[in-house]
C-alpha cells in the first residue's frame, strides 16, 4: 500500500518507518526543509535506539521517502496519517489541535481518489468527527473516511512496540475504512496480534484512558513511597508484593520523582479538560495530575534535607536529565523542576546525561554540563540520580567517594541501596525506603 504521513516528529517518524518495514511505500512529509534534508542524509531529529538503522534500510529499499511536498506525497496514497503535535493549550490544558486541523485542510486539497484520513496524533474524543466535517465541506463523501489509530509507543522502545505490539486499536466506522486498516496491519494479523476495531470515539477515549491509568499507577506508588518512608517500610518490596497480583501487575509501580515526557502530563491534563467540558467529574485523574506536580517539588526538598537542610553555596552533581532513559526527550522531565528549585536555594549544578544534554542546554541555565558522570561529581557536596540510565547502574563507588566533597547519594530511582555503598561511609537516601 502507499501511505503518506504528515509530521516527522516522534510518532510520525517511528510510525512511517515501521510501516515501511512492513513492506508498504511510505512518504513522510514535514514543513521544515532542514529536518527533511537531514533525514534524507540519515540524520535523525530524535534519539531512538535502532531508528537510524531502520530508516537507512528502508530508504535504501526505496520504501521510505521524506519530502516537503505534500501533493507529491499524497499522489495515489490510500491512507494519510496525521502525526503532528498536539501540545497542551495554555489556560485550560486541553490539547491544541490547530496543527491537526491545518494538516487536514492542506491534505483535503490533494485527495483525488478514496483515501482514509487517520489520526495518529493523540486527540480528544470528538476530534475525528470535526475532521470529518472539515473534509465533508471540501470533498464528496465517497472520497474519504476518517479513522482513529492511536499510538502506544514507549520512548526508548518504540520500534519494538510498533513491530510487536500487545494490541492495535483502530477506530473506523465503515467497512471500507476497516479494510484499509486491516491491510496496513496485515503483518500483525499474521502474527496473531490482537487488533481491536471500535468506533472512532471509542478509540480516541482508549488512548487517553490508557495513559491516565498508567499515570495513576505511578502517582499511586509515589504516595505509597511517602508512607513507607514514614513507617519504615520498603516501597520496592511493597510494589513487588502487589505487582505479583495478576489483577494489578508490576509495571509502572516504580517510585521516583514523578512522570514526565510527551504523553502522560499533557494527556492527563487534556482528559481532565475534556471531562470538564462535558461536566463529568474526573476526580481521580485530576488528583493524579496534582500529585505528580507536587512530587517534583517535593524531590527538591528531599535533596536539600539530605544535604543537611541547606544547599546554599553547595555543588550538586546531577546524573540524568531526560524524563526517562534511552531517549533525548526533555519534555516535562522532573529535572526541569528540580534543578531550578535547587538553584533558587543557592546550589550550583553540574550535570551529565548520555543523550539529553543538547536539549537540556536550551532549557536549563547557569549550570555546568559535563562529559562524563565522574566529571560532574568532582568536588560535589552530593550526588543525585535523576534518570536511571544503564551507565549509572555500576558506578565505581570508591572513585565516587574520592571525587565527592561529601559522600552523599540521593537516588531518586532506587537503582542502588545502602548495601551497595556499604563500607564506604556514604549517606544514602532513596525513595520510599527506610527513613533517611
Amino acid at each position: 500500500m502507499k501511505i503518506a504521513v504528515i509530521g516527522t516528529g516522534y510518532v510520525g517518524l517511528v510510525s512511517g518507518t515501521c510501516f515501511s518495514e512492513f513492506g508498504h511505500s511510505v512518504t513522510c512529509v514535514d514543513k521544515d526543509p532542514r529536518k527533511i534534508d537531514a533525514l534524507n542524509q540519515n540524520v535523525m531529529p530524535i534519539y531512538e535506539p535502532g531508528l537510524d538503522v531502520m530508516v537507512a534500510k528502508n530508504r535504501s529499499a526505496r520504501r521510505l521517502h521524506f519530502t516537503t511536498d505534500l501533493k507529491a506525497a499524497m499522489a495515489e496514497a490510500e491512507a494519510v496519517f496525521i502525526a503532528v503535535g498536539t501540545p497542551s493549550r495554555r489556560g485550560d490544558g486541553q490539547a491544541d489541535l490547530q496543527y491537526v486541523f491545518a494538516a487536514v485542510e492542506e491534505a483535503a486539497a490533494y485527495i483525488q481518489d478514496y483515501t482514509v484520513v487517520v489520526t495518529k496524533s493523540t486527540v480528544p474524543v470528538g476530534t475525528g468527527a470535526k475532521i470529518n466535517d472539515i473534509l465533508a465541506a471540501r470533498l464528496d463523501k465517497s472520497l474519504f473516511d476518517v479513522a482513529s489509530n492511536p499510538e502506544f509507543l514507549r520512548e526508548g522502545a518504540a520500534i519494538e512496540d510498533f513491530m510487536r505490539p500487545n494490541r492495535v486499536v483502530c477506530g473506523a466506522d465503515t467497512d471500507r475504512a476497516q479494510a484499509v486498516l486491516k491491510e496496513l496491519y496485515r503483518p500483525l494479523f499474521l502474527n496473531e496480534t490482537p487488533v481491536l476495531f471500535t468506533s472512532r470515539e471509542t478509540a480516541e477515549v482508549i488512548k487517553y484512558a490508557a495513559n491516565a491509568f498508567l499515570a495513576t499507577k505511578i502517582s499511586f506508588i509515589n504516595e505509597m513511597a511517602d508512607l513507607c518512608e514514614k513507617v519504615g517500610a520498603d516501597v520496592q518490596e511493597v510494589a513487588k508484593g502487589i505487582g505479583l497480583d495478576s489483577r494489578i501487575g508490576g509495571k509502572f509501580l516504580h517510585a521516583g520523582p514523578g512522570y514526565g515526557g510527551s504523553c502522560f502530563p499533557k494527556d492527563t491534563r487534556a482528559l481532565v479538560s475534556t471531562a470538564d467540558e462535558h461536566k463529568v467529574p474526573m476526580r481521580i485523574v485530576r488528583s493524579v495530575v496534582e500529585v505528580n506536580e507536587e512530587r517534583k517539588r517535593a524531590m527538591a526538598d528531599k535533596i536539600i534535607r539530605a544535604c543537611g537542610g541547606s544547599v546554599d553555596g553547595k555543588r550538586i552533581a546531577i546524573l540524568g536529565l531526560t524524563f526517562k532513559p534511552n531517549t533525548d526527550d526533555m519534555r516535562e522531565s522532573p529535572s526541569l523542576d528540580i534543578i531550578p528549585a535547587l538553584q533558587a536555594a543557592g546550589a550550583s549544578i553540574a550535570a551529565h546525561d548520555p543523550k539529553g544534554m543538547d536539549e537540556a542546554r536550551e532549557l536549563l541555565e547557569n549550570m555546568e554540563f559535563c562529559d562524563d558522570p565522574y566529571e560532574a561529581m568532582k568536588g560535589a557536596d552530593a550526588l543525585v540520580i535523576l534518570t536511571e540510565w544503564n551507565q549509572y547502574r555500576a558506578l565505581d563507588v570508591g572513585r565516587m567517594k574520592d571525587l565527592l566533597k561529601a559522600p552523599v547519594m540521593v537516588d531518586l530511582r532506587n537503582i542502588y541501596g545502602r548495601a551497595d555503598l556499604a563500607g564506604e561511609g556514604f549517606k544514602y537516601v532513596g525513595v520510599g525506603r527506610c527513613p533517611e
